[in-house]
């Protein structure tokens, strides 16, 4: 028979594994994006029948963006309240939490490096027009290059990224 000395530092050598395990960090206990309608990530504002901004809606989702979406009674009104200007804007606007604004049809991993870093005086990101290939934009092989501008504070824009072929996009 153990002495209870003993019995006691079995169970504490025992135990001492599943204390550990208790105490790490674990990915079953990071949160998670909801995977509900309700977004945490942004909200997408859009006509309920561009068809176009839902297949861009679906490359934010698979790169783990969720938004929540919006179909204003008049966009051009949204994108005036937002700041901005015509010569920027496209089909539909992305609103982030933290105010970052995304017009248009921008690569998801360029509002990720955005969100990471944004610069200085930056209010966000767009792509003007719908560029043919872009994201939500693919018609077969077709592609046409296009320039992201970094959206800034006064209302201008200035160049952030040249986007001349298809595999800058991923």
């Amino acid at each position: 028979m153990l002495s209870i000395l003993h019995r006691c530092a079995l169970i504490f050598l025992i135990a001492i594994p599943f204390l550990a395990a208790g105490c790490s960090e674990s990915d079953a206990t990071t949160p998670k994006p909801a995977a509900t309608g309700v977004s945490l990530d942004y909200k997408l504002y859009k006509s309920p029948t561009c068809g176009c901004c839902e297949q861009w809606q679906t490359h934010m989702a698979e790169h783990n963006f969720v938004a929540g979406v919006y179909h204003p009674e008049d966009l051009n009104d949204v994108k005036a309240q937002l700041g901005i200007a015509p010569g920027y804007q496209s089909c539909h606007t992305a609103v982030f939490d933290n105010g970052y604004v995304f017009e248009g049809h921008i690569p998801a991993r360029y509002i990720r490096q955005f969100l990471d870093n944004p610069p200085e005086g930056a209010r966000g990101l767009a792509v003007p027009g719908m560029p043919l290939g872009s994201p939500g934009m693919e018609v077969d092989d077709r592609f046409m290059a296009y320039d992201i501008l970094l959206l800034k504070d006064d209302g201008s824009a200035a160049f952030y990224a040249r986007i001349d072929t298809p595999d800058q996009q991923w």
